[in-house]
């Protein structure tokens, strides 16, 4: 970036203006949304800034206001509002984006299947599939308002359909299948290691304390499960069903998960559709269950300490492997 285009404090208190007055507007447009105005200014003074160090030339204040003028600030404002979790934020995104991305990926896609595939793929990346330092991480975060919602949603289709045929499923650790939601976490189970001969004794003796503590936890933690719970946990890892299937399953006046996604949704407007991304809602919390059951059995059966269930937690992140962990569940 060349000296001039460094920020001043005149441009600076021009910056902090137009963004108050940005989450002003947009927070009369949507108040339900929830987000915050710190929320909104980390978003768009990294725009700001990569916008400085892109000039060749001065910035100031007609040349800052031209840049935010551009931002499209209501749809920046619903994708920071999904990337928080926000029920009000996704409920509009379905109705306002969804039939738009399944046009983009039929068009796209070579065919129907690979367009269902793509939109199921988007949804879990819009979500977000991974937790760093304690954190969800949304696709969602990478929007700027640069442009419009639906361009860069138009490109995120297009980049998960060429994805979509060479990915495969990643191991995972516990920690990522219990607090995320994303394919890569679908399916996973506790494999034993071939025996290291260089490895001691009382290390393995250690490990296979801490192996049978484990697989007990998981075990109770499904045994746990509201029955609710276990048969979304079922539909999902053990029949393979699709977001989108599970989705329609909730539509279904015959369905055993009907009654309790219809207490969880009676504030939803009457009639509306059941979305992929509720579904993911509802898997995220399952998971996060499971997390807690897990450490809590190991606590309670077992007094570990923190630093005993830390072991475990890292443990399986070495044991989980592509499988079927979620079997159990079949007769659980």
């Amino acid at each position: 970036m060349q000296p001039e285009t460094q920020i001043d404090d005149a441009l600076q208190r021009e910056c902090d203006t137009r963004i108050a007055e940005i989450f002003a507007k947009c927070t009369a447009n949507q108040p339900n949304f929830g987000v915050s105005e710190d929320c909104l200014s980390r978003s768009l003074s990294r725009s700001a800034e990569k916008y400085l160090n892109a000039s060749t030339e001065r910035v100031g204040p007609a040349e800052l206001n031209a840049f935010f003028d551009q931002i499209q600030a209501d749809d920046l404002f619903l994708a920071l509002a999904c990337a928080n979790g926000n029920e009000r934020a996704w409920w509009e995104f379905d109705q306002q984006h969804r039939g738009y991305m399944e046009r983009v990926a039929r068009h796209l896609a070579k065919t129907e299947v690979d367009a269902q595939e793509v939109i199921d793929s988007v949804y879990v990346e819009l979500y977000g599939t991974r937790v760093v330092d304690g954190e969800r991480v949304s696709k969602f975060a990478t929007y700027s308002g640069r442009g419009s919602i639906r361009g860069w949603l138009r490109t995120v289709i297009w980049h998960s359909l060429v994805d979509l045929h060479r990915a495969g499923h990643d191991e995972v650790s516990l920690d990522e299948m219990t607090e995320t939601v994303g394919e890569g976490a679908a399916h996973a189970a506790f494999a034993k290691p071939p025996t290291d001969g260089e490895s001691e004794m009382v290390e393995q003796i250690s490990r296979d304390r801490y192996r049978k503590a484990t697989v007990n936890a998981i075990r109770n933690a499904f045994d746990r499960l509201d029955p609710h719970e276990k048969l979304l946990l079922l539909y999902y890892h053990v029949e393979n069903l699709k977001l989108r299937e599970i989705a329609k399953l909730c539509e279904n006046e015959s369905s055993p998960l009907r009654g309790w996604f219809q207490r969880k949704t009676q504030t939803r407007e009457a009639g509306g559709r059941t979305h992929e991304s509720t579904v993911m809602r509802w898997l995220e919390k399952t998971y996060a269950r499971v997390l807690e059951l897990f450490k809590a059995d190991l606590k309670e059966n077992n007094s570990f300490s923190a630093e005993d269930i830390s072991e475990c937690m890292e443990l399986a992140a070495g044991d989980l492997t592509s499988g079927n962990l979620f079997t159990g569940l079949q007769t659980g």
